[in-house]
């Protein structure tokens, strides 16, 4: 497992990649993340929910309400325009935090 405190200024970035692909529920987003960090990182569902509700109102998502499953309706959350914009800058932003990380950390980017 990873220290949340390691991966905490990234959970955004993460979330918003996943929102590239699909709009998705939170629960969905929990599984995921679970199964793309092979079971390293587990965020908590509360956790999940405070960086959506974050993320919505920077307007980076948006949320809307689907079929209903269970007998109530899902939440699904769409990243917008403004989102892929954000997220094209923490990728880049992510890039450079590598590579100084390597050089810091004397590691070969292979390694």
């Amino acid at each position: 497992m990873i220290s949340s405190d390691v991966i905490r200024g990234h959970i955004d970035t993460i979330i918003l990649n996943l929102l590239t692909d699909k709009d998705m529920y939170g629960y969905e987003l929990v599984s995921v993340i679970k199964e793309k960090s092979n079971s390293l990182f587990n965020i908590k569902e509360a956790t999940l929910y405070s960086v959506l509700q974050r993320l919505e109102t920077k307007e980076l998502i948006v949320s809307y309400f689907g079929e209903k499953s269970h007998g109530r309706k899902r939440r699904y959350y769409k990243i917008t325009p403004l989102g892929r914009a954000y997220l094209k800058e923490m990728i880049e932003e992510w890039k450079i935090l590598k590579n100084i990380m390597h050089h810091m950390l004397g590691v070969q980017k292979d390694e």
